[in-house]
């Protein structure tokens, strides 16, 4: 699997990223600006992502913002919808208003609130279809 961790705060961002690293590649994107951006590149490597994390509250560019952008990069290159890259809100936000709009979009597959156990997000996962 194929992860880019999105988390401005650098322990979150750290410790995410060591969970995922046991399931294959991991990238890390300080804010929305940079995931973009890394986003973009995969794309036109060829190698793109399996798994976004995503926080929602980051400088520069939001979290809400940032899956917006992706999911406007995935239509305009014609990916289908079932071959998207699975995207896992990470917030601290757990207001309904947050969690409909993060969903309301079209975009995110889920939506945790921190901190988010491992096991919890092995769950996720694997109801998402990305562990076995």
């Amino acid at each position: 699997m194929k992860t880019l961790v999105v988390e401005d705060e650098s322990i979150c961002r750290e410790l995410l990223k060591d969970v995922m690293s046991g399931y294959g590649t991991t990238h890390e994107a300080m804010n929305g600006v940079e995931a973009v951006d890394k986003f973009q590149e995969a794309l036109f490597r060829q190698e793109p992502y399996d798994l976004i994390c995503l926080d929602i509250m980051m400088p520069e560019l939001g979290g809400q913002e940032t899956l917006t952008k992706i999911r406007e990069i995935e239509v305009s290159t014609g990916i289908a919808a079932a071959d998207r890259v699975k995207v896992v809100m990470i917030t601290a936000l757990a207001d309904s208003g947050n969690i409909v709009d993060a969903y309301g979009r079209g975009a995110c597959n889920a939506y945790l609130t921190k901190p988010v156990t491992t096991g919890v997000l092995q769950g996720q996962l694997r109801e998402l279809g990305l562990l076995a």
